[in-house]
């Protein structure tokens, strides 16, 4: 059970503390929808110059929903899990079509549009129009299952239910986006993982585990499945000055961004330049680029790659030069060894 009196301990001290981030000032239900979505698996720091860049794109809700779904990939290039971009897309132009162009004030229809679960929905409901909404996220689980010293996992739906009830009822009858801001702001600076910095919470006193000298036990976490290796060969195809690039499914992992070709094995030399004819480019050569690890919550992916310089353009492939990689082709971070690579060879 949480302590009572959190909004009113949290509040001064969000006053005082709370930092300047560009999605807190000239707040809009807008700017908050799109900093949250670009909160979810992303630091902070990482997504400021993100946030700055897709605002001045693309300034309200219409702008977006009138782009090419392109042009909104590559400005998400690099941040990671594109299918939170795919939505912001497809959830503004329901937005345009069926809400006049601004967001439904109202958490159930907030909850209703692609791309926006509980936590999303509370965020914006409180933060943008001073509902009475929590924002449950692991930031604030981990404060409330230190303040109660909850020792069930937080991974559990029941938990994450009970919590958000609880402080549904804490919500105070102003300033309701800053109680919600507040509980974040916690615990991205001060009730963090690990070791939080105890001495300095204007919670302490509240905290059942702070008066129990247990912090860092909470919260309990759920067990963690392994994750899949997936061995990879990637093979960079150029023909004068142009690479060869490949559109990946629309469902599915990295859904429809754009691609160096690749298989799903590690290829010797010989076997990748037979893949290369069996494709049509003529190889010329062979020369390994290195080997490359990248990490999903699910899976990891071990890569091997080669340069191929062809003597012929198959058309299954795009051919793109490097101006277009860098501002017309949305190229996943999990090829970025494979880029820089590109790059640094002045191809």
């Amino acid at each position: 059970m949480l302590p009572e009196g959190l909004a009113g301990a949290l509040l001064p001290w969000y006053e005082k503390n709370a930092r300047d981030l560009p999605w807190r000032r000239d707040v809009t239900p807008y700017r908050v929808w799109v900093s949250e979505i670009m909160l979810q698996q992303t630091r902070i720091e990482a997504a400021r110059g993100y946030f700055e860049r897709f605002m001045a794109a693309f300034p309200d809700v219409r702008s977006l929903a009138e782009a090419d779904i392109e042009a909104v990939l590559k400005l998400w290039e690099g941040l990671g899990y594109y299918s939170r971009a795919r939505n912001l897309h497809k959830a503004a132009r329901i937005i345009a079509a069926e809400h006049g162009g601004e967001l439904p004030a109202s958490y159930a229809a907030l909850r209703a549009l692609p791309g926006i679960g509980d936590y999303t929905a509370g965020a914006v409901a409180s933060i943008a129009f001073d509902l009475p909404e929590p924002a449950v996220d692991g930031n604030v689980l981990r404060i409330c299952a230190r303040l109660s010293r909850c020792g069930d996992s937080i991974g559990d739906e029941g938990v994450k239910r009970t919590f958000r009830e609880e402080l549904r009822a804490q919500y105070p009858p102003a300033r309701r986006g800053d109680f919600t801001s507040a509980l974040m702001e916690l615990g991205e600076t001060v009730c963090v993982p690990g070791t939080p910095d105890c001495p300095a919470c204007p919670l302490g006193g509240l905290c059942l585990a702070n008066q129990a000298g247990d912090p860092a036990s909470y919260p309990v976490m759920p067990a963690k499945k392994p994750r899949r290796v997936q061995p990879k060969t990637v093979l960079l195809l150029v023909r004068d000055g142009r690479t060869a690039l490949r559109k990946r499914p629309d469902r599915g992992l990295l859904a429809g961004l754009w691609e160096f070709p690749n298989l799903d094995a590690i290829l010797p030399p010989e076997a990748a330049v037979e893949t290369a004819a069996a494709w049509g480019c003529e190889p010329l050569g062979v020369e390994p680029c290195g080997e490359a690890v990248h990490i999903f919550s699910h899976i990891e992916w071990h890569m091997t790659g080669y340069l191929i310089p062809c003597g012929a353009e198959p058309a299954l492939f795009t051919w793109a030069d490097a101006d277009a990689r860098r501002e017309t082709y949305a190229v996943p971070a999990a090829f970025r060894a494979y880029k820089t690579f590109l790059e640094r060879s002045d191809l």
